[in-house]
């Protein structure tokens, strides 16, 4: 079932500009956006299936409409995947499918800037597979990844995980792994992030082309070169000329 705390637009895929180009990893703030997150059968978003759509629309900078909903991945729910986000083959038997969920989002992200945890190395991932091969479309909206903003701009943590982020500002991680509660959580955590400083080190000014990261001056063998802040995950390096 789709819930939705104000005026829910109905709107489906049809419509949408047509473009074959992927949305870009960006990192300047947006004050109008949505922040989305998935539940899945695993981690593999070439094999896994989605059981779970949040998000939440926010302008300026306030929260004003929801979405959520379980989805059926017509195929067993992994005990793994249940332990962490607690879904069951029960709770999902009566639900839609993706086929049927997907235009649903999709109309209601419209051609907003996406924000989550982690969506540049999976959300992202599985969604465009879906609207890929599901509806023949790709999805194009821009987006921003607050993991790579928290290890650019909270360098003392030592674990850039949701709920350490959102402890870091003493912001509530009740209901934490499911979709909603984590989209109002990291949506709190991004408005957060967004006035931190940027660490006089990392102020390079360039980012990485591989997965839109900062790159900041490091010292090597051979002298300074750039290296990504997304690093062991990127290992993008340039020369500093």
């Amino acid at each position: 079932m789709v819930e939705s705390g104000f005026l829910y637009h109905m709107d489906t895929h049809k419509g949408r500009m047509k473009t074959n180009r992927r949305g870009t990893n960006k990192t300047e703030y947006v004050s109008d956006y949505v922040v989305f997150d998935l539940e899945t059968t695993g981690i593999s978003c070439k094999n896994d299936s989605i059981i779970e759509i949040s998000a939440v629309k926010v302008i300026n900078g306030q929260v004003i409409d929801t979405f959520s909903t379980l989805v059926n991945p017509m195929r067993p729910i992994p005990y793994g995947a249940t332990a962490v986000n607690g879904i069951t083959d029960e709770m999902v038997k009566e639900e839609p499918t993706i086929e049927q969920v997907l235009p649903q989002f999709i109309g209601f992200i419209g051609d907003m800037v996406l924000v989550g945890h982690n969506i540049a190395g999976f959300d992202m991932k599985f969604i465009w597979r879906e609207a890929e091969e599901l509806l023949g479309i790709t999805i194009s909206n821009d987006y921003i990844d607050t993991l790579q903003m928290s290890r650019k701009r909270l360098q003392q943590l030592s674990s850039h995980k949701l709920v350490d982020i959102a402890a870091h500002y003493n912001i509530s991680t009740q209901g934490a792994h499911r979709a909603l509660n984590d989209c109002i959580m990291n949506q709190k955590c991004y408005e957060h992030l967004l006035v931190e400083q940027e660490p006089e080190g990392n102020k390079s000014g360039k980012t990485c082309p591989k997965c839109g990261n900062a790159l900041k001056i490091r010292n090597g063998v051979y002298g300074e070169f750039y290296g990504c802040m997304s690093f062991p995950n990127c290992r993008y390096t340039e020369k500093v000329r």
